[in-house]
């Protein structure tokens, strides 16, 4: 049996969120066919079980492990800048996932141009 872990606790523009994997369908009824949720009433992000065995998963499930996280880490950024309440764009799943996949390509072109923050 597969138990809802704490992975960690991050700060999100001064907001902390603490993340949970290994999240079931039975201990939270919303995860229903999401791999992914935040809750912004409760500051948490919950992850599924992503890798239940199945042969037909993909290959490396810590990828796309890593790529729900930080979908659901660009969610909890928008809403704690206040631009999910504010505009479509912001809650649209298309968008959040274009920055979460390319978010790891750009910061990889900024370390090699050397660019600060």
């Amino acid at each position: 049996m597969i138990i809802t872990e704490e992975k960690t606790k991050i700060n999100i523009l001064g907001t902390e969120y603490t993340i949970f994997t290994n999240v079931s369908e039975q201990e939270k009824p919303f995860m229903k066919e999401n791999d992914g949720v935040t809750d912004f009433t409760t500051k948490e992000i919950f992850i599924a079980i992503l890798d239940d065995g199945d042969p037909m998963n993909m290959q490396n499930m810590r990828v796309y492990e890593d790529r729900t996280i930080r979908h659901e880490i660009v969610h909890a950024i928008l809403f704690e800048s206040g631009l999910d309440h504010n505009t479509k764009w912001a809650r649209n799943e298309e968008i959040v996932d274009w920055i979460a996949i390319q978010a790891p390509k750009l910061f990889h072109i900024f370390e090699k141009l050397e660019v600060k923050s």
